[in-house]
């Protein structure tokens, strides 16, 4: 199968941690898309988002991606970014790492239809099941590929929302390779 006339879109959400209301909302989206097998430098979007209700980000999630209250004071909330998301998903390949989480916060645009998805991390377990680390960090590290992800966010780092994107494309890349050896394309596309 030629992967080179698809379009994929990856995102990836930051969130506050599950509060004690057993909730949790995102705080930063990324976004980032891929041609020809080519990250698209002009298609890199990254934003903070104020959460619907006032609330603290929980330390445990400040702890994984630094994101603090600071940083969201004057940050829109989801539902302004609408327009954009709508823009870089409708149409595309959407890919997510463990993409539950992508799906959840999406769920506030009901209508939304983007579909296909790919999830790299059960794709990585099929193709990879031998990988010391199934997290996205783990993958890109295995397949020694960190320095491409920082050729398109040289001042970011794991759990930047556009950072953990753009790395979920870089992991895409080499899975579609070997998906393309296996010859297991049915089972890559989630509708």
């Amino acid at each position: 199968m030629d992967f080179g006339n698809i379009e994929f879109t990856a995102i990836d959400f930051e969130s506050t941690g599950f509060g004690e209301d057993g909730t949790d909302e995102p705080i930063q989206i990324g976004m980032a898309s891929m041609r020809g097998m080519k990250i698209q430098k002009k298609s890199l979007f990254r934003s903070f988002i104020s959460p619907k209700k006032e609330r603290n980000i929980e330390n445990s999630a400040n702890q994984v991606h630094r994101i603090t209250d600071l940083d969201l004071k004057n940050a829109p909330k989801l539902n302004d970014l609408w327009s954009k998301i709508n823009n870089s998903l409708s149409g595309k390949v959407v890919v997510a790492h463990g993409a539950g989480t992508e799906k959840r916060f999406l769920r506030n645009f009901p209508m939304h239809g983007f579909e296909p998805w790919i999830d790299t991390l059960q794709l990585a377990r099929k193709l990879m099941p031998d990988a010391k680390n199934h997290s996205l960090n783990g993958l890109v590290k295995e397949i020694g590929k960190e320095h491409e992800i920082s050729k398109y966010c040289p001042n970011l780092n794991w759990h930047d929302a556009l950072f953990d994107s753009v790395a979920s494309l870089v992991l895409l890349k080499s899975l579609l390779k070997n998906v393309s050896k296996k010859g297991i394309y049915q089972e890559i596309i989630q509708f």
